[in-house]
């Protein structure tokens, strides 16, 4: 089978590898070798699961993929807690599980987990490899996938490549970006953005041990490595492939615009990087073809779609949607739909096979990446709508029940970013120390709108660990001198599972939000005008304050109807033909439609064959 599929790509990857690395012959034999060793290694178990995979290459752009996000420590403790909480993974209709970086780091200098000091050995506190292969083996027995972070732009200033650079080893300085003086740094900077410019300003730093100026793009305790040194390949992508053996079927690829650099640009999505991510896909469809890679690509869509690459030669075949993300945020606080419209028409227009991960929240920050040339003709710029934005979001202002809190904020330029849990930006938080109940249904409502529009939208929902039952920010990292100055911590709190039990007391509101969330997650996976092959286009309802969205698939079509607005409002449709309220079951006349303040409607209807 390896020969097979090797001569299916021979001459793609050694074209592409050589174009790369300038014909050098010993460190391609050097990849190939490798390949081969790797498919060797990998299990009879896991051979049998890529068979399964390749005979259904669509398996995960269909209506029935819900996904999870979360940290093992904060889920379950350790990977063997992870695995004890499955059932009530599956009892939320959950079937891939995403788990945030578990690598070795060093406690105190790690980004969460993305300075990685060891790439094939999960940090002592949260297990073992074993645990991580024993994890993934329970979840396929399931038909569940397990997703993982691989930090490809740099390591930690503690991996053994960095600790024998910094001792003077020039084969393993080779790795990194190292220089004498500060001269051609100096010219990087001149036009490579800051990622973080309040709290680790500039891409380089000093290494007194080494007397050299190290590349740091992130953070000072994270050395970016040398792509242009075909080592750095070869090693990184046998890690990959390690992690791949351990039962890993989603391989998300941290930072990757990142991974190239040269000097005069800004480093950032230049065309080495798009040879680098085909190469991966290609190594993966060789060693273990029911491995998916899935982009991180925090970039306005003209910059995310490219790393699809083609039909005929896929790069990733999964990307955030970010863009619709941070848009979803903007609509809430401005409860006008159009910038929402304008976003999701371009996404709506992509390519079928392009398939997003769509989500509410996640680990990270809200970023303003917005279409500010599309709000320009609102008379909307972008530093005051910023700051209008977080105002609403962090509750500062007086009709706002939102808790945010700012990220990463520079006064200056009026870009800061904002943290904060579903519920509380929904308001539930507020609204429960308020007692007031009113408020609390309000906000309760939002947030089941909000999922019910992440469900209608093409491509793979994905919750964030905590959101099903209304998780509210964790303020206690304000007491933690390591997470205290990164209020990304805010919403990474511990999983309450105390909170996760009241689920099925009613009246609670964990009750309210998990019997709404999984009932959505049922409908969705019932009819298949959910799936990503559907149609989809944006209804016109002639209110600024109601997003309309059409979806038709195999003779059901979708009528989608979401209420920003504080008002009961009227949505101006005119559909014929006899159409079924989803929710409730009952026939629904879908014309001049009244949706309720804080709500939706999902109307079908199925086309006699």
């Amino acid at each position: 089978m390896f020969y097979k599929r090797f001569a299916e790509y021979q001459d793609e990857l050694k074209w592409l590898y050589n174009e790369l690395y300038s014909n050098d012959e010993q460190a391609y034999q050097y990849f190939v070798k490798m390949l081969r060793e790797f498919y060797d290694n990998r299990s009879k178990e896991l051979k049998e699961w890529d068979i399964k995979k390749e005979a259904d290459p669509g398996w995960y752009t269909g209506c029935d993929m819900l996904g999870m996000l979360m940290y093992t420590g904060c889920f379950g403790g350790t990977l063997k807690g992870v695995q004890s909480h499955l059932d009530y993974v599956e009892s939320c209709g959950v079937n891939y599980i995403h788990l945030m970086p578990l690598l070795e780091s060093p406690k105190d200098r790690s980004d969460g987990g993305y300075a990685v000091s060891d790439f094939r050995k999960v940090n002592p506190e949260l297990g073992t490899m074993e645990d991580l292969a024993e994890l993934s083996h329970e979840c396929h027995k399931r038909g569940m996938s397990v997703c993982l972070d691989f930090v490809m732009n740099h390591t930690s200033e503690d991996h053994e490549w960095a600790v024998r650079a910094r001792r003077g080893e020039r084969e393993f300085q080779e790795r990194y970006f190292f220089f004498d003086d500060w001269n051609e740094p100096n010219d990087y900077e001149e036009t490579v953005p800051e990622v973080f410019p309040q709290t680790a300003p500039g891409n380089f730093i000093w290494c007194s041990e080494a007397g050299k100026v190290v590349m740091t793009t992130f953070y000072p305790y994270q050395w970016d490595l040398n792509y242009r040194n075909p080592t750095v390949f070869n090693d990184m992508t046998a890690n990959m492939l390690f992690l791949c053996n351990q039962g890993v079927d989603i391989i998300r690829l941290d930072a990757v615009p990142y991974i190239w650099k040269t000097v005069g640009t800004s480093c950032r999505n230049l065309p080495q990087v798009h040879i680098l991510v085909r190469l991966m896909q290609i190594a993966a469809k060789i060693v273990c073809p029911g491995t998916i890679l899935l982009g991180e690509v925090v970039m306005e869509p003209s910059k995310v779609v490219p790393y699809f690459g083609t039909p005929e030669k896929p790069e990733c075949q999964m990307l955030y949607n970010v863009t619709t993300m941070a848009s979803t945020w903007h609509t809430v606080a401005t409860k006008d739909v159009r910038l929402l419209k304008h976003q999701l028409g371009l996404v709506f227009n992509l390519p079928k096979q392009y398939i997003f991960l769509n989500y509410l929240r996640c680990h990270d920050d809200i970023g303003w990446g917005l279409d500010y040339d599309y709000l320009r003709q609102f008379k909307i710029e972008q530093v005051s709508h910023k700051k209008y934005l977080n105002d609403y979001l962090r509750g500062a202002l007086y009709e706002s029940s939102s808790r945010g809190e700012l990220y990463n904020d520079d006064p200056k330029l009026g870009d800061a970013r904002l943290c904060g849990t579903t519920a509380s930006l929904c308001g539930i938080e507020a609204a429960e120390y308020e007692m007031n109940l009113n408020k609390l249904d309000w906000a309760i409502r939002l947030d089941i709108m909000l999922h019910a529009f992440l469900f209608t939208q093409s491509g793979i929902p994905v919750l964030y660990s905590g959101d099903e039952i209304g998780q509210l920010n964790d303020y206690d990292y304000h007491k933690d001198p390591v997470k205290w100055s990164d209020s990304r911590y805010l919403h990474r709190g511990d999983f309450n599972w105390d909170n996760a039990k009241k689920r099925r007391k009613k009246g609670t509101r964990e009750n309210a939000l998990f019997n709404g969330i999984t009932k959505l997650a049922k409908i969705r996976k019932k009819h298949r005008v959910f799936d990503s092959k559907a149609d989809a286009w944006i209804v016109e309802t002639y209110n600024n304050h109601v997003l309309g969205i059409g979806r038709y698939y195999e003779n059901e079509k979708l009528i989608a109807l979401f209420n920003f607005g504080d008002y009961d409002e009227l949505a101006y449709i005119n559909e014929e033909g006899p159409y079924k309220n989803l929710m409730t079951g009952k026939r629904f006349d879908a014309k001049n439609v009244t949706v309720p303040a804080h709500d939706f409607l999902w109307l079908c209807m199925t086309y006699k064959r």
